[in-house]
């Protein structure tokens, strides 16, 4: 007799348009000026449905990258190998404009046509978005430097992923089709203070600065994507901490003075190909001026700190997608789970809290499109801490609403729990993020108004929101021990950031969960906890819209 007949078990999340089931991203695209870029966004989303490049995600990450510091006859090498399921996945998040394109795509709407694509590619892989979101954020920072621009911008705003191995403006055989940038900050003594950093940049001739070349000399304990064309990183003159252009390969057709240490074998983002590295005279170009490489870095950064935003958005979906899809396949206690009453609550409070990270997500993008500097500088940090905070919490609750069958490797739930605390920690942990907003504030009073500004747009529309309003400005307003308060301060600026954004333009039924639990004290601290009076019905129904 046999023991082994399988039912009551879900199938595989495939053959699906990631995109088109996600209202909320649709509407936030449209309501932000993208119109022109959803049918882009829907054939991405059915691409990243397909289960042959899904199963490229996994290829990806089950065969991580590979150092291979020599070849066979002793020769220094300095290559990382990857598996072609990588490249492949590169090829399409190139080809769909997620790197540089957006800067030269003359279409409104180009950078929230960006965001929501790569919230949606990435859940097929989130590892290669690392280079893509570092090809995406140089391009504002090299444009400080008009000769860098000339000579650089055609390559990373190219939709062609070109990984031949050498230098990217040519050496006698032409330039490259495209070229990808990486970034070496991180620097043992210091890590997110940079003004800790100890490598040191001198002028190769008697000229000095923005444009002039340098050799560089010192360690770097992080450089993300190695085998990128171009990095970004800050190194020491007399001047004080500066901004370099350093490119992989010199127009000789000889490698820079750039060494691999070593790959970092890291708890998730498996699939990247992060290192160590040392600099011995690697030759670079001074973005901006000698001693402004903080401010001149930070153009990228605000850019790459967006892109934690949009990862986390569309890990988020990823998550809920995978537990609502669970819950409609599976059942207990006689009935499917998608119908239990407690799991409906699970659900419908995931969904909340994933459209509120997607609608402040493509505010953001949108606000970038508009050229709306004071907002985005502040609201963009506030929401890369309040959103990552919520990442690693939001995957294990969605991990759990498969059971044991999310917790084994073969399940998509262990690589995105496994990513969720990244972005958290990429382009300053929480502690950092605040500070900046602390120091935002400060220096740019302008800033902070524009945030109140827009969320004093839904004033009058929800007591609870009010009440948040009104306790974040006795927060701002308060000068006592703000450092030991900032955490508090920025945590409720997002969240009244977010109400405010849901009032304006989410259904009633989510507004009004969201406002009930985040903001008016309805709710318990772990998901599941909306109160009887929510629409759970409206609100699944609005994020999983299937028959």
């Amino acid at each position: 007799m046999g023991t082994h007949e399988v039912f009551n078990q879900s199938v595989p999340l495939q053959d699906h348009d990631a995109a088109g089931l996600d209202t909320a991203l649709l509407d936030g695209v449209a309501r932000e000026g993208g119109e022109l870029h959803i049918e882009d966004l829907r054939r991405l989303g059915r691409l990243a449905g397909d289960p042959a490049w899904i199963h490229k995600g996994e290829l990806a990450n089950q065969y991580p990258p590979v150092f291979k510091p020599f070849d066979r006859f002793g020769h220094r090498t300095d290559e990382v190998e990857y598996h072609p399921a990588y490249h492949d996945l590169m090829t399409v998040a190139v080809a769909e404009g997620l790197g540089g394109a957006p800067w030269a795509d003359e279409r409104p709407g180009a950078h929230v046509g960006r965001a929501a694509k790569f919230a949606v590619w990435t859940q097929v892989e989130a590892g290669h978005g690392c280079p893509i979101s570092m090809t995406y954020s140089i391009v504002p920072a090299l444009r400080a430097e008009p000769a860098l621009r000339a000579a650089w911008e055609p390559l990373l705003t190219s939709t062609t992923y070109d990984p031949d191995q050498r230098h990217a403006l040519g050496n006698g055989v032409g330039p490259k089709a495209g070229a990808i940038a990486g970034m070496a900050m991180t620097e043992k003594q210091g890590g997110s203070d940079v003004r800790a950093n100890t490598t040191r940049a001198v002028p190769t001739t008697n000229n000095a600065g923005p444009g002039e070349e340098y050799a560089l000399t010192g360690h770097k304990w992080f450089c993300s994507a190695p085998m990128s064309d171009l990095f970004l990183t800050l190194a020491y003159t007399d001047a004080g901490l500066s901004c370099f252009a350093m490119p992989r390969w010199l127009p000789d057709g000889t490698r820079n003075g750039i060494e691999i240490q070593r790959l970092k074998d890291k708890l998730g983002n498996r699939s990247n190909a992060s290192s160590e590295i040392e600099m011995d005279g690697a030759l670079a170009r001074l973005v901006g001026e000698e001693g402004r490489g903080i401010p001149t870095i930070l153009t990228m950064v605000n850019h790459t700190r967006l892109d934690c935003v949009i990862g986390v958005t569309g890990q988020m979906r990823a998550g809920f997608s995978q537990a609502v899809h669970h819950a409609r396949h599976r059942s207990a206690f006689g009935k499917p789970l998608i119908d239990q009453p407690l799991m409906r609550n699970v659900l419908a409070d995931l969904a909340v809290e994933s459209e509120a990270a997607t609608t402040l997500m493509t505010r953001l993008a949108g606000g970038y499109d508009r050229g709306e500097g004071d907002f985005t500088r502040i609201a963009t940090a506030i929401g890369k801490y309040w959103v990552c905070k919520r990442a690693p919490v939001f995957a294990h609750e969605a991990l759990e609403c498969l059971g044991g069958a999310g917790y084994v490797e073969e399940a998509p739930m262990a690589r995105l729990f496994r990513e969720s605390p990244l972005n958290g920690i990429w382009e300053g942990s929480g502690n950092v993020i605040c500070l900046d907003v602390l120091r935002a504030a400060a220096k740019d009073p302008e800033s902070v108004q524009a945030l109140l500004a827009e969320i004093g747009l839904a004033a009058g529309a929800d007591p609870r929101l009010d009440r948040a309003v009104s306790d974040l400005h006795a927060e701002l307003a308060d000068p006592t021990d703000l450092e030991v308060r900032a955490r508090r301060i920025v945590e409720r600026a997002a969240l009244a950031l977010q109400g405010s954004l849901l009032i304006r333009t989410a259904p009633p039924a989510v507004a009004d969960a969201f406002c009930a639990t985040r903001l008016g004290g309805d709710g318990g601290r772990a998901f599941g906890t909306l109160p009887p009076s929510s629409d759970l019905t409206a609100i699944i129904d609005r994020a999983w819209p299937q028959d």
